[in-house]
């Protein structure tokens, strides 16, 4: 595709990874997001490619990329280009909604490379988590999180908040936590949560890889009322350092995806959902030391 090198590059990438995937890609939608969003590949850190087990993310691979300038708003970028469709629902103004109330430091977007534009992530300062309190004050916010306020606050997640994911495409929230109190991915801190959450028993393979575990995210919708995900992850730059074994479809998805870095990162990822746990991971395409991670 026409446009600058970095552009260039990362379509050779995703198309690349999605061929080796046996994953047909939506050319369209990948080169218009990849034009729209052109001059952020040559400051984006980390960009990174991500594949999971469970059945929302059969037969395509996600790409996500930090913005850059981080004051703009990638999210009416893709309105005015048509990367993805005006809306009534709270989904379209919840981003809008926490930029009036909290200070933002920066931006990050997922696309698939067969369904297109996905996901925008609001992030907050490392030394400046935010406090639950203020977010579940927005009126566009899924009910969940002000019904959960007193459970995050017994588990000490209250003033952790780091980043917020709004997913336009499936209409749900991700709340992210850093800095997550150790009793958190304790093998009884686990279960306690899950159990408080009315989630299945984490399997041994989950409370494993709790122990190595750096932060944690909760996933909610405007269509329950409760916490429909409950998902943490490890960071590695070998996967066969891991405590766990990861799935067939993982490993051939690590081997697929090109790099273009000196150096490998991974994040190996657990979800636990009503309908029991699936894993995902992401690798990271270009990566920096002291750049976010995401789940």
């Amino acid at each position: 595709m026409s446009g600058n090198p970095e552009t260039a590059e990362i379509y050779s990438a995703v198309t690349e990874t999605a061929r080796l995937m046996g994953i047909t890609p939506a050319h369209d939608k990948v080169e218009a997001i990849l034009s729209t969003y052109g001059e952020a590949f040559t400051h984006a850190m980390p960009l990174a490619f991500r594949s999971a087990t469970d059945a929302q993310h059969a037969g395509d691979v996600d790409c996500r990329f930090v913005t850059h300038p981080k004051g703009q708003n990638p999210y009416p970028l893709a309105l005015s280009k048509g990367l993805t469709p005006k809306t009534s629902h709270p989904v379209g103004t919840l981003l809008s909604d926490i930029e009036e109330r909290f200070p933002i430091d920066g931006y990050g977007i997922d696309f698939g490379v067969v369904s297109g534009f996905t996901k925008v992530y609001a992030g907050f300062r490392p030394e400046d988590l935010q406090k639950l309190t203020k977010l579940v004050e927005i009126p566009t916010m899924p009910r969940g999180l002000a019904d959960n306020v007193d459970f995050f606050a017994r588990h000490g997640l209250d003033d952790k908040i780091a980043f917020v994911a709004i997913d336009y495409l499936h209409r749900t929230v991700n709340v992210y936590f850093n800095d997550v109190p150790p009793a958190c991915f304790e093998a009884e801190g686990i279960r306690l949560m899950l159990r408080e959450l009315g989630l299945p028993e984490p399997s041994e393979r989950m409370l494993e890889l709790g122990k190595q575990a750096f932060g944690l995210y909760t996933t909610l919708s405007w269509d329950s009322p409760g916490i429909e995900r409950f998902c943490f992850g490890v960071t590695t730059t070998d996967l066969s350092n891991l405590s766990v074994p990861i799935e067939p479809q993982l490993e051939k998805f690590a081997q697929s995806v090109p790099y273009g870095g000196a150096g490998r990162k991974f994040v190996y990822g657990v979800a636990a959902t009503a309908a029991g746990e699936y894993y995902k991971l992401e690798t990271h395409y270009k990566w920096a030391p002291g750049t976010v991670a995401f789940i």
